[in-house]
């Protein structure tokens, strides 16, 4: 069997057809807030959820580089499905790049049959920063359980399998980080459609609870939380990644607009709006800043590949590489995210009163921008940026969220 990666036509004939069929009504579910299960359905059926497994466990072997670019294309067809799905590729990308060898075929496996993997990471409130409050702990018998609640559960309404983080009981919380796999329709798991954020609203980003689940033995992973790694790259990339393709449904907006247009203001400068010079100049911004998200995607996704390759071929990961990676991916995510803001906002230019009608749904693109920027906030990226380049600092790999005072008494009373 061959292990090369599919070639560019190949994926293009299989993926671009599915990608035109979910813009066709992007619009429209935006609108009436309808959750994406049926695009997700076309996605999984083409073995898009697989794109990453090796071939010899029955994916395709895409390379980091081809996954970004369908995932551009995806994001301007609907920008909701590529972050619904952000959570099931870095599962993916983590079971190759982290997991130990013994326990990688199994869970490649189920993707390649059609599993899609959900996250619940986040919990709300003001508990000790850097713990958390889902616990995973052990009956009399043996059997695990994992109780507690997550908030921005993304993609978790369209998975099957969620990846939950939890405080292990007997590990240490400050050193090891532990992930519980369970499947979504088990007893005890009940996920919740309470996203109230503006934008992204399709991504099913929720709640989901956990009541005394069982958990295999096997399906506990655990994982240090110190050193370099790829999967913090991996997972800004798929944020950076959805921007380019929401500058790309801009411009296309953009030109779908003013194209058929024959309405023109008394001091316009032009017959119709796509003859006027100043509306030409909004829409060439407009397609600069799509070209330029584009690229710095494919930088990311360039370095990505090479660490890929290096994997590839058994030997580490070099250091250096990791920290050159990680800096493209913040370098990218500032540069982008303030680009794709404006181009949002600028695409507004090009009409009157009528681009603000609601069944349009134009203003998408700013509410999904900017949701996506608010994630992994773009000024601490831009600090450590500048803190590399003044003094040579590591970027941090490694972060959480929470109250530095509860974690002083947390530590206090531990």
């Amino acid at each position: 069997m061959s292990r090369n990666p599919p070639t560019h036509d190949f994926l293009a004939q299989r993926f671009h057809p599915i990608f035109k069929r979910i813009a066709e009504h992007a619009a429209q579910r935006e609108h009436a807030r309808e959750l994406a299960h049926e695009p997700i359905g076309w996605l999984r059926e083409a073995g898009f959820g697989a794109l990453r497994v090796p071939i010899e466990h029955g994916g395709f072997g895409a390379t980091p580089e081809q996954l970004y670019d369908l995932l551009i294309e995806l994001a301007e067809a609907d920008s909701n499905l590529p972050q619904a799905l952000r959570a099931h590729f870095g599962f993916v990308e983590r079971v190759m790049a982290e997991f130990e060898p013994n326990q990688r075929a199994p869970w490649l496996r189920r993707v390649a049959d059609g599993a899609i993997f959900g996250n619940a990471t986040t919990e709300q409130g003001d508990g000790a920063l850097g713990r958390l409050q889902t616990r995973l702990f052990q009956q009399e018998d043996g059997t695990w359980l994992l109780s507690g609640e997550k908030y921005y559960s993304t993609g978790t309404l369209y998975a099957d399998w969620v990846a939950v983080t939890a405080e292990r009981e007997g590990a240490d919380a400050t050193q090891v980080r532990t992930i519980a796999l369970v499947r979504t329709d088990a007893p005890g798991v009940e996920c919740i459609d309470d996203w109230r954020g503006f934008g992204q609203r399709l991504t099913a980003s929720g709640s989901t609870r956990f009541d005394r689940v069982v958990v295999a033995a096997s399906d506990i992973i655990d994982f240090a939380r110190s050193g370099t790694t790829l999967m913090t790259a991996v997972f800004q990339l798929f944020h950076i990644a959805t921007l380019a393709g929401i500058a790309r449904a801009i411009e296309r907006d953009a030109v779908a607009f003013v194209q058929p247009r024959q309405r023109v203001f008394s001091h316009a400068s032009g017959d119709v709006p796509r003859e006027d010079p100043l509306v030409q100049q909004v829409v060439g911004h407009l397609a600069s800043t799509a070209f330029i998200a584009t690229l710095a995607t494919r930088e990311v996704a360039r370095g990505l590949g090479e660490l890929d390759r290096w994997r590839l071929r058994g030997e580490p990961l070099p250091e250096d590489l990791l920290v050159d990676v990680e800096l493209r991916a913040a370098k990218a995510q500032v540069a982008v995210t303030e680009a794709v803001l404006a181009a949002a906002t600028r695409l507004f230019d090009v009409g009157g009163a009528s681009a603000l009608q609601e069944d349009r749904r134009l203003d998408r693109h700013w509410r999904n921008a900017r949701t996506l920027a608010s994630h992994n906030p773009v000024i601490y990226k831009s600090r450590v940026i500048g803190e590399h380049a003044l003094n040579g600092t590591r970027p941090t790999f490694y972060w959480a969220v929470g109250t530095r005072g509860a974690a002083t008494e947390a530590q206090a009373s531990g």
